[in-house]
């Protein structure tokens, strides 16, 4: 009797120590996000919040997909279609917790001064990059939902990078430019007054009025996290939402931060910034935001958001 009682109080301790949460108390919560705008909206929580999160900053999503699969990260912003498709890897094991940026997508024009509606996109080139991801779903979408083929109508040449499209406008010095944030601020400083922007992607799928929004980022988190930190999560999400209207009410000093975090150089940034989308919706509305737009992206390439929709456990808040 005295070895079962020792047995089974033996299972009790291990089972305890499992169950810790996720971030014990004093521990800092792992942040992760992407250079560029999934990380601009941060930038105020991290600063105001050195000691409760600490900040991973990376690249590409490659680089930060094994720290989150891993269990290294807990919070991530990351792009839309990507915390549907870790959702479906993991079973569910991946959390939807807020919209963070929507449409960053631009179309430029280089010393040609013909673009004034997405009409006037027919017959000609436009010079984009993101072949196989959200950009070229966007695209398209927005283009056939305007009467605009977009494998006859347009022709569409997909480049490797930003830099390399406006590399391009350089060498013609003319054409036309499908661009995100702050790529499109960067290439008005490099082409100089020839270049402009002709037409938001953004804008162009709100005119559609069908009750979704072009989302380019969420902020996710994992499920164990969310499930063992409730009150860390709530934080968090209050946070960021003051974090969010701090920095696009203080343009200046958001560059400034996103520079110092090495997300983004500050003079870039300060041009960026307002052209972001940077915002914070969550609950009910970013799930209607949210689902909408995944359904786009589905109907596109299945594959994209992981071979099915997100069942509604993965909109955190949401009713």
């Amino acid at each position: 009797m005295k070895k079962l009682i020792s047995v089974l109080l033996l299972l009790c301790m291990l089972t305890a120590l499992f169950a810790l949460p996720v971030a014990a108390e004093g521990e800092a919560i792992q942040v992760g996000a992407l250079t560029g705008p999934t990380a601009m909206g941060m930038v105020k929580l991290l600063e105001d919040g050195k000691d409760t999160y600490e900040p991973t900053i990376l690249g590409a999503a490659d680089e930060l997909v094994p720290l989150i699969l891993q269990g290294k990260v807990d919070i991530a912003s990351v792009p839309a279609n990507l915390a549907a498709t870790l959702y479906n890897k993991t079973e569910g094991g991946i959390t939807a917790l807020a919209v963070n940026v929507l449409g960053v997508l631009y179309i430029g024009e280089f010393n040609t001064e013909n673009l004034h509606s997405l009409a006037d996109l027919k017959g000609q080139t436009i010079y984009a990059t993101g072949k196989g991801s959200t950009p070229e779903y966007f695209l398209r979408y927005v283009l056939s939902q305007n009467g605009i083929d977009p494998d006859k109508d347009v022709t569409v040449e997909w480049k490797s990078e930003p830099s390399e499209v406006v590399a391009l406008l350089n060498a013609e010095q003319k054409g036309i430019a499908m661009l995100p944030q702050p790529y499109v601020a960067a290439a008005a400083s490099q082409l100089g007054e020839g270049f402009r922007v002709a037409l938001s992607l953004s804008d162009e799928w709100a005119n559609l009025d069908n009750g979704t929004l072009c989302t380019t980022a969420v902020v996710m988190a994992r499920s164990e996290f969310v499930e063992q930190n409730p009150e860390a999560v709530e934080a968090f999400l209050a946070e960021f939402e003051a974090s969010v209207q701090w920095v696009n009410e203080n343009v200046a000093d958001a560059a400034q931060l996103c520079g110092d975090y090495g997300i983004i150089k500050a003079p870039v940034a300060q041009k960026a910034i307002p052209q972001c989308n940077i915002v914070c919706i969550t609950g009910e509305a970013m799930k209607q935001a949210l689902s909408g737009c995944l359904g786009v992206i589905f109907a596109e390439n299945p594959k994209a958001v992981g071979g099915q929709l997100p069942g509604d456990e993965f909109y955190y808040g949401a009713e």
